[in-house]
């Protein structure tokens, strides 16, 4: 049994929260899941997603939150996630105009560490969630993944490792969980294989090509709290691949 707890990243079930959220929550709940990741709130209001969420047994972990609305609408975020019960706040991708050039990039630095800040101020940690270009792009001459949390001190912006991503990126997670020990709370937990076209497919927890235990092993030495399992596009339908990936899940001792 893994120290970390196990949540779901809703965006997994866009689909199906987008007909029916509160359905799709009560589904979560029943699968296993310990908490949630939100991307999107269904268009509840605060409250009433914090009682169907105690209701549930369901922990808001975090909420997904585009730059756009990190930067213009942060308390209104804030007071939300904090009505809910969220402890952390993250940024979950940058446009191609936060990141065009190496100037763009350390103007976007700053700006996630006062975002941080302003988070940090009223008792929410804030993180970023990568992809794979912020390990492709150069910044300094180091990854930008690295000259970000570099430039940002630790108590302002956390990292959320998207293991798999990482991975896509020719990077070892595991190492990644070791370097940035005590600053990830939050780590994507997912499974990739290439396809024979060469593109890179997310496919339900053990079907892929992602050392697994590894992750799930180093991220618990690292004191991540949080293995949130995440399927960017799933092959069958998003409640199939979610209970696939939680009896996986069960299966490895997980939860």
């Amino acid at each position: 049994m893994s120290s970390c707890k196990v949540g779901i990243q809703l965006y997994t079930l866009r689909d199906e929260t987008s007909k029916d959220f509160e359905g799709a929550l009560r589904k979560v709940a029943e699968a296993g899941f310990a908490g949630v990741e939100f991307a999107g709130y269904g268009g509840m209001e605060a409250g009433k997603l914090k009682e169907l969420l105690d209701e549930l047994g369901l922990v808001s972990i975090a909420s997904h939150v585009g730059i756009g609305r990190l930067r213009d609408a942060l308390d209104e975020e804030i007071a939300f996630n904090k009505t809910i019960g969220s402890r952390y706040i993250v940024c979950p991708g940058l446009g191609k105009e936060y990141r065009d050039s190496e100037q763009a990039w350390k103007e976007t630095f700053a700006l996630l560490e006062t975002i941080g800040r302003k988070c940090a101020e009223q008792g929410i940690a804030f993180g970023y969630h990568n992809h794979s270009f912020e390990f492709e792009d150069q910044v300094g001459g180091e990854t930008a993944f690295d000259a970000l949390f570099a430039a940002a001190p630790s108590d302002a912006v956390k990292v959320e490792l998207d293991a798999c991503w990482a991975y896509v990126a020719g990077y070892d997670p595991v190492a990644y969980l070791g370097k940035y020990s005590g600053r990830v709370p939050l780590v994507h937990f997912k499974d990739v294989r290439r396809t024979e076209e060469g593109k890179w497919l997310t496919v339900e927890l053990g079907t892929g090509d992602v050392n697994l235990h590894a992750i799930a092993e180093a991220s618990a030495a690292a004191g991540v709290e949080w293995l949130i399992y995440e399927q960017d596009n799933t092959q069958n339908p998003p409640f199939v691949a979610m209970a696939n990936s939680m009896k996986w899940i069960k299966d490895n001792g997980l939860a």
